[in-house]
């Protein structure tokens, strides 16, 4: 890292300072607010994408909020936070992309905010409530660097009526092999076949580096939950697919996954516009998309055979009350 912004109101945090120790060679450059500086105009997001700096800042205001509709897995009360804006890897469907003008990474180092507004969330049902990180950023990829992982888990552990969903494609699972597996905590991986991984999830671990951090959390106690979202179109899906399928099946312990996910890609008409912008020659937003509702997505009857094909696959593994398939 080769240069840290920091907000002025933060320098003396003690995150702050930790994850400056971490990079004693970085320059410093101390700022008054994140905001003008990552929602700044006219930043070339490419080049940032090839050596992003990192912004340490205090996160005011609101910071847990509902979850669209459709997003969850069975509960009745369902927030997501996010305490860092942007991913380390470079997935070309995602949708921080085109909605985010920088590429650089926002670190909020004021978790126990965070964890205070869940507190008081969680507090306002008599049903559990659920708590998604991941939706803005990978929820372990910069866990080395933030310690994001051991304060969230400290803190949910004091929460029996809360649950948390790390959401992720990190295999940086060592805080969560460390300690005893908390009972209201799922860590759930997004999954792709392998030759999507490698053509549209650049930087990330492999889809068998994936199964295996999945079974050794499995090995552990911790519930783990998989996210086969997005689907992506290609000539031979089914194959792809199903391979990966295969793969899942023969590694992991089925009856003890807590949860299964599966959308087809879509995004806002925006922001797919930017992507394109972005990724002029992408194969993957070359594929026949059309707009529906000011979403873009496959063709219906491509959406259908694809979603059908896999739901067909899961249901062949898995129980139904396993399976939540995203609207």
């Amino acid at each position: 890292m080769d240069t840290l912004y920091i907000e002025r109101e933060v320098r003396e945090h003690p995150r702050t300072q930790r994850i400056c120790a971490r990079y004693p060679n970085a320059r410093h450059i101390v700022i008054e607010r994140h905001s003008d500086l990552f929602n700044a105009r006219s930043q070339d997001f490419r080049q940032q994408k090839q050596n992003p700096a990192l912004i340490l800042a205090h996160k005011a205001g609101k910071r847990v909020h509902a979850t669209p509709p459709g997003y969850h897995v069975g509960g009745a009360h369902n927030y997501y936070f996010s305490h860092m804006l942007n991913c380390i890897y470079d997935c070309r469907y995602c949708f921080l992309q085109g909605m985010y003008q920088s590429a650089n990474h926002v670190v909020y180092v004021n978790s126990e905010d965070f964890m205070s507004d869940i507190t008081d969330t969680a507090q306002q049902h008599e049903a559990d409530s659920w708590f998604f990180s991941g939706y803005d950023c990978d929820s372990l990829a910069l866990d080395p660097v933030t310690h994001f992982v051991d304060d969230c888990l400290d803190h949910f552990s004091t929460l029996p009526n809360a649950w948390l969903e790390l959401r992720t494609k990190s295999t940086q699972i060592r805080p969560l092999l460390a300690r005893e597996a908390l009972p209201n905590v799922v860590i759930a991986y997004s999954l792709s076949p392998q030759a999507i991984v490698a053509a549209e999830e650049h930087g990330t671990p492999s889809l068998s580096k994936r199964l295996d951090a999945l079974r050794s959390l499995q090995s552990k106690g911790w519930k783990v939950g998989l996210r086969f979202d997005p689907l992506l179109y290609a000539d031979n899906f089914e194959s792809l697919y199903g391979e990966m399928f295969d793969q899942v099946f023969d590694t992991l312990d089925l009856p003890a996954i807590h949860s299964v996910s599966l959308g087809v890609f879509r995004l806002p008409k925006g922001f797919h516009k930017k992507l394109v912008r972005l990724y002029p020659d992408a194969r993957l937003l070359a594929a026949p998309i059309e707009q529906r509702g000011g979403m873009m997505s496959y063709p219906p009857e491509t959406e259908n055979a694809m979603r059908s094909f896999c739901q067909r696959r899961l249901e062949t593994a898995i129980q139904p009350e396993q399976f939540f398939p995203c609207s």
